[in-house]
């Protein structure tokens, strides 16, 4: 990409103007525009759309560059950049001087690194992204930013410097661009590295895919203190491990689901041995139903639940709880349970008179699919209609959702 080509007023008011537009149908009209080829301008279109929801600074910013999708997809949102950046600051309590992002990316993050350290290195071995993301950190205005054209293991062959922390995304994709979730299969393998960056830093911030498990990654890891999951609208996105130099006790975890409509944050925060020491109550649906939040049920608390909300677990395998006592501030949905019913046709319908539901199974023989051909419900309307099982039998439930 040639980005003067492409920060033509004429290219940039273009890429502007047809931002809605369907990038398929514009390569099949134009092969140029305003002489560049219409392959790079669409990407621009399609990256710039992806950035309207994910990154809504950048989309706001005049002339930035977009990469190709997948830069964009793996990148940070600026939600879950933001939170990195918040706890950072907060937990350390302390003026932070130099940080490394080993994985520079799209450079989200060293971007909001950037409004804490006083300088931020970037390193990105992809010298087209490399260019990019530089010229992007220029317009966005952040210049204690220095970029680095090279590989994680070669910077830190090379510099002889010490950093406040050193942060790692490493990529999750094979050579055959399928999705791996253990570190040690991800690049750079962070698991080889961990000893050369505790010689130059005494912090390691690792992010990792939210499909990896807790136990597996503190078994590659050394020296977990903390680890954060982090869910963005119910959506499970990041599972982030802070390692201290020195540190050989039980990480503390703290999970929390942040909203793309507000700055609420209401995080659980626990330890591995208080879920183990916790037991959890069972009881049949109650009133109430309650189901955790991704953040939770990714963090694994689920006697702890119980416990901390007075709530009883529908089922061990279950994770739904309930009570006779409506928990306002509980972080997940909540329901009211309106009547439980037989899973058929005549019983369902005779509540749903519209034909309309929202179905949802949760430890259930029945897919909501499946669940929904048995009843015969559509989807729509105000009222679910969930299946799960209990100790002894399974339940269907009408219900009105609350939160």
């Amino acid at each position: 990409m040639d980005i003067k080509d492409i920060l033509q007023s004429a290219v940039q008011d273009f890429i502007r103007q047809h931002e809605s537009d369907d990038e398929n149908k514009l390569l099949l009209k134009h092969k140029s525009i305003h002489g560049v080829p219409a392959s790079l301008v669409a990407d621009q279109i399609a990256g710039r759309r992806k950035a309207k929801l994910k990154l809504p600074s950048w989309y706001a910013t005049k002339n930035l560059l977009y990469p190709p999708s997948i830069n964009i997809e793996q990148s940070s949102s600026e939600k879950t950049a933001a939170y990195k950046t918040d706890f950072l600051k907060h937990l350390l309590k302390i003026q932070f001087k130099k940080v490394v992002d080993l994985t520079g990316g799209f450079g989200v993050d060293s971007f909001f690194f950037s409004s804490i350290f006083n300088e931020v290195n970037y390193v990105e071995p992809d010298e087209n992204l490399f260019e990019l993301v530089k010229h992007n950190h220029a317009a966005l205005g952040r210049l204690n930013i220095q970029h680095h054209n090279t590989t994680a293991e070669a910077f830190f062959s090379a510099t002889k410097d010490k950093f406040d922390l050193v942060y790692i995304d490493p990529s999750r994709r094979s050579k055959g661009n399928q999705k791996i979730f253990r570190l040690a299969d991800c690049t750079p393998d962070i698991t080889q590295l961990q000893e050369i960056i505790f010689n130059k830093a005494d912090l390691l911030l690792v992010k990792a895919s939210p499909m990896l498990d807790i136990l597996q990654g503190i078994k590659e890891l050394k020296h977990v203190a903390k680890i954060y999951i982090v869910a963005v609208d119910n959506e499970c996105k990041e599972v982030l491990f802070l390692c201290r130099k020195g540190h050989e006790t039980d990480p503390d975890i703290e999970a929390v689901d942040l909203k793309t409509s507000s700055d609420e944050l209401n995080p659980f925060r626990f330890s591995l041995s208080q879920e183990k020491n916790s037991v959890a109550d069972f009881s049949p649906p109650l009133r109430y139903l309650y189901e955790p939040n991704a953040a939770l049920l990714k963090a694994g608390a689920f006697k702890l639940i119980a416990q901390r909300f007075a709530l009883k677990k529908i089922q061990r395998h279950t994770h739904l709880y309930t009570s006779d006592k409506l928990i306002e501030d509980f972080p997940g949905k909540v329901f009211k349970i309106e009547v439980l019913v037989k899973a058929d046709a005549k019983n369902v319908r005779q509540h749903f008179p519209d034909g309309k539901g929202n179905v949802v199974t949760r430890n259930y023989p029945l897919s909501p699919e499946q669940l929904k051909k048995k009843t015969g419900l559509k989807d729509g309307g105000e009222k679910f209609l969930i299946g799960f099982s209990g100790d002894t039998k399974k339940f269907t439930a009408v219900c009105a959702r609350i939160k």
